[in-house]
């Protein structure tokens, strides 16, 4: 298994991880599962667009406002609570060594509680 790591700066934060996931996978085909092991982060696909980038940390930063029962403990339930709507993992297809996605998707890390270092593994199934 391989592993990908990010440096997050910002409480909200989304990061384009496409090139990473790309530069560390070695398939012909198959596909990659990717996982990152965190409560607060997860992975996405969409476009890696600014003004929608914004608008997700906006989405994001709107369901996690509220009164938790968490937020007693260490003040992040907004963030495990928005992370349980997303994705901690992926499994993108590789064909002729090139992860198989769509014109605008991007591979989307979302850091929820930052500034953090994360992590993504990655495991190759061959087909």
């Amino acid at each position: 298994m391989k592993s990908i790591e990010a440096e997050t700066n910002e409480k909200i934060q989304i990061i384009d991880i496409t090139g990473d996931v790309e530069s560390a996978q070695a398939l012909d085909n198959g596909c990659i599962v990717l996982h990152t092991p965190h409560t607060t982060a997860a992975l996405v696909i969409n476009e890696n667009e600014s003004n929608l980038k914004t608008d997700l940390k906006k989405f994001y930063s709107a369901l996690a406002r509220g009164d938790w029962e968490h937020n007693r403990i260490d003040n992040n339930a907004g963030a495990h609570l928005v992370s349980t709507t997303l994705n901690s993992s992926l499994v993108i297809p590789v064909r002729d060594n090139k992860l198989v996605l769509g014109t605008w998707q991007s591979i989307l890390l979302v850091e929820l509680d930052g500034p953090r270092r994360r992590k993504v593994n990655l495991m190759e199934m061959k087909s």
